[in-house]
């Protein structure tokens, strides 16, 4: 397995110097500042390509090259967003980056309450918590509807803490659910997320089934003819939030995908964490599964807590076997090798994390530590070898 490393360009504190101490093979990169919708300019992606040559590692994946919100619902003129995106996937495999790492979620990317959730050795991490996820999607946001879809006792324990939050918490809160977005783009206030929840109104989960079903054949036939590997990444949470259909959720949603553009060029990007964060999931099982569309993976672990709570947990911690699922790729992988698949390597990184040491006293991207993936990624290279000498 190839070990990857993402790195955010320009808004990332952390420098490609310093990724380079930590053995990282690769870097997972985007363009983050070109908005969503336009094409990636080739001399844009071959200068940042030169500047990750020039430091020392490759670049194969891109994560991610972004789908419009209005492909996702459908709405307006497409073909040009498609011709833009298809042009994009071009000038990508021009310089040799073909792995394309993608969403299909409406709005947000990952969402989380809290940044900066205490672990009890000192450290810190992301926490997705039911109880304020409710107070916002209730209270702050006023989606009442929501109601429905929390049990009564996380209901009662939001309505408690939305009477004694103060407005700096709130505001925390709305800048904690807004942080994982990439770039530099449609951060919303309560207003602006109210509007821009409305262009969604009468989209449902077979709406937005046929409108990724149209994507896929928009561009997968691209991604055939250029060689390249496209790969959805899961929900995050996998599960709807703020009344917006969530469709990359659990293995039945992945066997969907799968089976609506079947090809090898349409895989999956297999994130440990998201999946997990899903108790009815079982990881290592759609991994077994999807074994061969596999085309990137995202490690990571996470806790679980029967109200629907989780967090980040350590790398070979939480609640899924990471050994099991280590396994499950390096098999995989030795399928493709013994196949004479030139491309065998699976590509994987490090993900998330928790913030601790010095990076406690950096201004980093939530989630996106120094240290913490490295410990990961350490923990993970232990176990590769491990398991490659069995």
């Amino acid at each position: 397995m190839r070990e990857n490393w993402r790195w955010y360009g320009g808004y990332d504190p952390i420098s490609l110097a310093e990724i380079r101490q930590t053995g990282a093979q690769d870097i997972v990169t985007a363009l983050h500042e070109i908005p969503y919708g336009q094409v990636w300019p080739t001399d844009a992606i071959a200068a940042r390509k030169a500047q990750i040559t020039e430091a020392g590692f490759g670049w194969t994946v891109v994560e991610s090259l972004p789908v419009h919100e209005r492909i996702k619902t459908g709405s307006g003129d497409l073909d040009p967003l498609f011709a833009n995106y298809r042009q994009s996937m071009a000038n990508l495999a021009e310089n040799g980056v073909k792995t394309i790492c993608y969403n299909f979620m409406p709005l947000l990317d990952w969402t989380r309450t809290d940044l900066a959730a205490p672990v009890t050795s000192g450290a810190t991490c992301l926490r997705f918590d039911a109880v304020r996820m409710a107070a916002f999607e209730v209270h702050m946001l006023g989606r009442h509807e929501a109601e429905a879809e929390y049990s009564t006792e996380v209901l009662a324990k939001a309505g408690a803490w939305f009477q004694r939050s103060t407005d700096a918490e709130r505001d925390a809160l709305l800048a904690s659910i807004m942080a994982g977005l990439p770039g530099a783009f449609d951060r919303y206030d309560v207003d602006g997320l109210r509007t821009v929840l409305k262009t969604y109104e009468g989209i449902d989960r077979d709406a937005l089934r046929q409108n990724y079903r149209r994507f896929l054949q928009e561009v997968v036939p691209t991604a055939e003819e250029l060689g390249m590997q496209f790969c959805v990444h899961p929900d995050d949470p996998p599960r709807d939030i703020l009344g917006l259909p969530r469709i990359v959720s659990n293995g039945d949603d992945l066997d969907w995908i799968m089976a609506a553009y079947d090809s090898p060029s349409n895989g999956v990007t297999l994130c440990s964490g998201s999946l997990g964060a899903n108790p009815a999931n079982d990881v290592v099982a759609i991994a077994e599964k999807l074994a061969d569309r596999i085309h990137f993976a995202h490690l990571r672990n996470v806790h679980k807590d029967p109200d629907g709570s989780f967090e980040e947990a350590e790398h070979l911690g939480g609640d899924t076997d990471m050994v099991a699922l280590i396994k499950v790729l390096l098999d995989a992988q030795s399928k493709r090798q013994a196949a004479g698949e030139p491309s065998f390597e699976i590509p994987f990184r490090p993900d998330h994390g928790h913030h601790m040491l010095s990076d406690l006293d950096r201004d980093l991207i939530p989630g996106y530590p120094l240290i913490g993936r490295m410990r990961g990624l350490a923990e993970i290279r232990g176990v590769i070898k491990g398991l490659s000498h069995v």
